[in-house]
């Protein structure tokens, strides 16, 4: 006689295993994805954050992916409320949220963050810096807006993600995620549409690759041998949701294989509905196929737990809580390794606790009200 697994049971045992990347264990499946919160003025996270980190580690996520921290760099960040990732009080600051997560048994890494050619001039917290990027153009095409770097500014870019690398192992984080994804300074290095250069970081895919990977590797010099590095890539761009750095897995193998040599150790593939296949021929979403071409351990993303458009979710609209069956059966056949989750854990911090308990049914849908708060 064949015994299923109930629903709460099996969703325990596949999403309480414990994972390694590189050094670190991080004890189930589980990841909080970073979403951007402008609650730390003056770039430093106070009481308040480290209280909405630990929350979420308490209930049972295994590794926090913080909010985007903006590197040392001048026109890195538009806001004087949104974290950074240098200067004495953002680091202490950063490493009382290290802290606490620990406390609770969960794992932590920062998100390290250059936004480029999204920033607009005058904004703090360096109303004086220019945008910067690849070749001076926005993801929605405009030129002119900004400042094509220089090899001077590649260089100070390169120092600044590893400078906030050694510091996050320095104050006592787990490992790091390089903000790779969606229209920011890095993968506007990586994208056709805003990478024009005719030096050796444009042209073809791996040229446009390199400012990428000399950033994990300056990264990978400056942190010891078993702390992670992780890399958020997407496909998709603030400004053009059909983007695509790839058309085909033999593409995206040439972007990410010089990304893995350099020392990435894990991947994170950002997409906006995780069930989506990337590829014609093949069931695999972009965590899959990351993982298959690569073999570096992948987290997954995109609207888990959610039903409906993430972005109508995020100008108000409601999204319904969505079933976990099918997330449950990429896991179980080892699709990709974890999952982050983002808008479920924003509205509810007991997620996590809830899944692992088979309490489904008091998962709360997703509100974008849960944006005006750190609950």
């Amino acid at each position: 006689m064949t015994v299923t697994a109930s629903p709460a049971s099996r969703a325990a045992e596949i999403l309480s295993r414990p994972v390694t990347l590189n050094g670190l264990t991080v004890p189930n499946r589980i990841a909080m994805a970073p979403m951007t919160r402008m609650f730390s003025p003056g770039g430093v996270a106070g009481e308040d954050v480290r209280s909405y980190y630990a929350r979420r580690a308490a209930a049972g996520v295994g590794l926090i992916v913080t909010e985007g921290t903006y590197v040392g760099h001048d026109s890195a960040g538009q806001s004087d409320r949104v974290p950074r990732f240098h200067g004495e009080e953002q680091l202490a600051g950063w490493a009382k949220v290290a802290e606490a997560v620990h406390a609770e048994g969960g794992t932590i890494v920062p998100q390290l963050w250059h936004i480029g050619m999204v920033r607009k001039e005058g904004q703090a917290p360096y109303p004086e810096a220019p945008a910067v990027g690849p070749s001076g153009i926005r993801t929605d095409g405009t030129e002119g807006a900004g400042k094509a770097m220089t090899r001077r500014d590649l260089d100070d870019v390169i120092g600044a993600f590893a400078e906030a690398a050694a510091a996050a192992e320095r104050i006592g984080f787990d490992g790091v995620e390089l903000h790779g994804a969606h229209g920011y300074l890095i993968d506007q290095f990586l994208w056709a549409g805003t990478n024009r250069r005719t030096d050796a970081y444009g042209g073809d895919p791996v040229a446009r690759t390199r400012f990428a990977a000399e950033i994990v590797a300056a990264v990978r010099a400056n942190v010891s041998p078993d702390f992670p590095v992780i890399f958020r890539y997407s496909q998709w761009k603030q400004d053009a949701y059909e983007a695509r750095l790839a058309e085909t897995p033999q593409e995206l193998e040439a972007i990410l294989s010089p990304l893995a040599a350099a020392g990435v150790d894990a991947f994170h593939a950002s997409t906006r509905r995780y069930w989506i296949p990337e590829f014609e021929g093949s069931d695999l979403n972009l965590a899959g196929w990351t993982k298959k071409l690569t073999g570096r351990p992948t987290i997954t993303v995109g609207s888990v737990g959610l039903d409906g458009d993430f972005i109508g979710a995020f100008m108000g609209e409601g999204s319904p809580v969505q079933g976990i069956d099918d997330l449950l059966d990429r896991l179980e056949r080892e699709e990709f390794d974890m999952v982050a989750v983002g808008r479920a854990l924003l509205q509810d911090p007991e997620w996590a606790s809830k899944v692992l308990a088979g309490r489904f049914d008091e998962l709360k849908p997703y509100d974008a009200a849960a944006l005006k708060t750190l609950s």
